[in-house]
């Protein structure tokens, strides 16, 4: 069956996907981070205006099949993802991670939102954030005794509490020894993103006896169909000429 695919990037595996898509169907992208320069299929940049917008351009580009393969914690663009499928009467597909799981010496603290992270973050000094860009928003409520450290995508100027660090993953485990011992890093603070690009940190954190601060998973719409890995995805998309 032919059919035109438009796949919502966000996450590593998106691309494995995007590398096997023809010239006809477009992988999207949000901007942020390297836009990759050797893909036959179509690369567009940008929002669409929340649901409404992307229902538009699914019936305007003759979109048969919408892939949400954005991040497990950009809950508002899937929720999107699915009523403009919904609207504009075409699947939606949906990789979904699973969550890590903790594992024996593990120090998993679960918290739901920034105000709570902040409340479990109290009693430490050295935490190494690992949330994105986020905590950029909120320099200047560093309490005095700590000293952040933060990674992300870009490294960009933080303040006399703060260093960033620009770092893209995958992350291999020797190197992030170093970072936490030279950082003195006392808690890791993360989203549990299921990524094992970025999960030798949980195992640092493990040997070390260092708590974890997880922000919660938010709920994700319901889909046609929902898959763990690329790997599922490509076989599925056998029914479909790409």
């Amino acid at each position: 069956m032919n059919g035109r695919i438009l796949l919502l990037g966000g996450v590593t595996e998106a691309l494995a996907i995007a590398r096997t898509l023809g010239s006809q169907h477009v992988y999207s992208l949000a901007g942020i981070g390297r836009i990759p320069q050797d893909l036959a299929c179509q690369v567009r940049v940008g929002g669409y205006g929340g649901a409404e917008g992307l229902a538009e351009y699914l019936r305007a580009e003759g979109i048969d099949l919408l892939i949400d393969a954005t991040h497990p914690y950009a809950a508002q663009i899937s929720h999107n993802a699915a009523l403009a499928a919904s609207s504009a009467g075409i699947r939606c597909w949906a990789l979904r991670r699973p969550a890590w799981q903790a594992q024996p010496g593990d120090d998993w603290r679960e918290v739901e939102d920034w105000a709570g992270l902040i409340e479990a973050l109290a009693p430490f000094e050295r935490p190494l954030f690992t949330l994105g860009r986020e905590p950029l928003q909120h320099l200047d409520e560093i309490p005095t005794h700590q000293f952040w450290t933060l990674r992300a995508l870009e490294a960009c100027p933080g303040n006399e509490r703060c260093e960033v660090i620009g770092a893209r993953g995958p992350f291999l485990i020797d190197d992030e020894r170093a970072l936490f011992e030279r950082r003195r890093i006392d808690v890791l603070v993360s989203k549990n993103s299921g990524s094992g690009a970025t999960e030798p940190k949980l195992e640092v954190a493990r040997e070390r006896g260092i708590p974890l601060l997880l922000l919660k998973r938010p709920m994700l719409p319901n889909v046609d169909r929902e898959f763990e890995n690329p790997g599922l995805i490509l076989d599925a998309l056998g029914l479909i000429d790409t």
